[in-house]
């Protein structure tokens, strides 16, 4: 008899443990696998993967990971966008939905070794980029140095504040948190992410290093002029696409660039691939 084989469209259902809030309208799902096999399977997923969520009679969309491999629970950062994310912002502990994958192709962490990191996120683009940073820290011998920029319109639009708060504080990164406009409690730079490459005392490292950058395209745009600015070529660039990825195993086509599959070819791709894309950066 031949064994079984996963239907790689059949997703599986998952449990709510809790949810907290980050900022306006986005949210952290804790959850686990009903079967606990399958949550021993998907904990193998890479940093910079994404799932398929479904709810119950409304739909499935696509979602970035945020947690490393290396921690004991598995999440997602969701902001309410659509009748999918609205439905999943809408349950409570204890209600179930359904989770497949992880697909896509991740970020190479192993190929990094021996390099210094540097991320670069804007608001929500901490999300995807959270996992790295986590594995990274969790790996601290394998890498050089590690820095994190991140912005955010204001104090009150910073996510993962637990974690900002430990890299703050050391932890083998260097943090360098900035915002649009701060508040009367705000002592940190006020200003676009970018302009903490210029601040005094911040020294960013060229030769080694590859330079992590997620964020609204506006902010995307202009880091990567900065980075360039600082001698950073496309190599050593790398960023995720966003599409929408429905089958999220290259045979539906919805998430087709030239000749790329997002949610098979990506969604992690360096500047040099994406331009070849024929993407506008």
């Amino acid at each position: 008899m031949n064994a079984a084989v996963d239907n790689i469209y059949l997703p599986k259902l998952a449990v709510l443990d809790r949810v907290v809030d980050e900022i306006h309208e986005v949210r952290t799902f804790y959850w686990h696998f009903e079967d606990a096999e399958e949550q021993r399977k998907f904990r193998r997923f890479r940093p910079g993967q994404f799932a398929q969520v479904s709810l119950f009679g409304t739909g499935e969309f696509p979602a970035s990971l945020p947690p490393s491999p290396t921690e004991d629970e598995t999440f997602f950062t969701v902001k309410r966008v659509g009748s999918c994310s609205a439905a999943l912002h809408a349950l409570r502990p204890g209600d179930k939905f359904a989770v497949r994958g992880p697909y896509g192709n991740g970020f190479p962490m192993e190929d990094y070794r021996g390099q210094n990191l540097v991320f670069v996120a804007g608001g929500i683009g901490l999300i995807p980029l959270r996992s790295c940073i986590i594995y990274a820290l969790a790996h601290r011998d394998q890498y050089r140095r590690i820095q994190v920029f991140y912005g955010a319109k204001s104090p009150r639009d910073l996510m993962y504040l637990p974690n900002l708060r430990e890299w703050e504080q050391g932890a083998g990164v260097e943090f360098y948190p900035t915002v649009d406009r701060g508040d009367a409690d705000w002592k940190g730079n006020v200003g676009v992410v970018g302009s903490l490459f210029k601040k005094p005392g911040v020294e960013v490292p060229v030769a080694d290093t590859v330079a992590f950058v997620c964020g609204p395209p506006v902010m995307f745009r202009f880091v990567i002029k900065d980075l360039q600015a600082l001698g950073f070529t496309d190599r050593q660039i790398v960023s995720t696409l966003e599409r929408y990825m429905k089958c999220g195993v290259g045979k539906c086509g919805h998430c087709c660039i030239g000749m790329a599959y997002v949610c098979v070819d990506g969604p992690v791709f360096t500047c040099e691939q994406i331009k070849q894309l024929g993407e506008d950066i």
